[in-house]
């Protein structure tokens, strides 16, 4: 039994972390999580294997009194972080939030789809 946990720690180790950035506003949950699903379906075929998804998509309410963009996107970047490769779905070259995460990507050196 432990040998086989072990190997099951190996292969969830290697497998690549996903982060998708999205353009959300005047989007519904619905619209949003079919665009998710989506994203991660095209990473597996560019990469050829499976994926680990980082769970970006939010459904907290941001504190009162913050600025509510800067606060997801602050939220976003800190899982960025923690990424491998990142998706950007159609759309993000017009979302500043996206842009932004588009940026740092880059930057830092996290593998782009997109």
């Amino acid at each position: 039994m432990m040998e086989a946990s072990g190997r099951l720690f190996e292969w969830r180790k290697s497998m690549k972390k996903l982060f998708i950035s999205q353009p959300m506003k005047d989007k519904t949950d619905e619209e949003i999580l079919k665009e998710r699903e989506n994203a991660i379906t095209k990473a597996k075929e560019a990469l050829g294997e499976e994926v680990e998804v980082i769970d970006s998509y939010f459904t907290e309410d941001e504190p009162q009194g913050v600025n509510s963009g800067l606060w997801y996107l602050g939220k976003s970047l800190e899982l960025l972080s923690t990424s491998d490769i990142v998706y950007f779905a159609d759309g993000w070259d017009q979302a500043r939030g996206c842009i932004i995460e588009h940026t740092c990507a880059v930057e830092y050196g996290i593998d782009i789809i997109d």
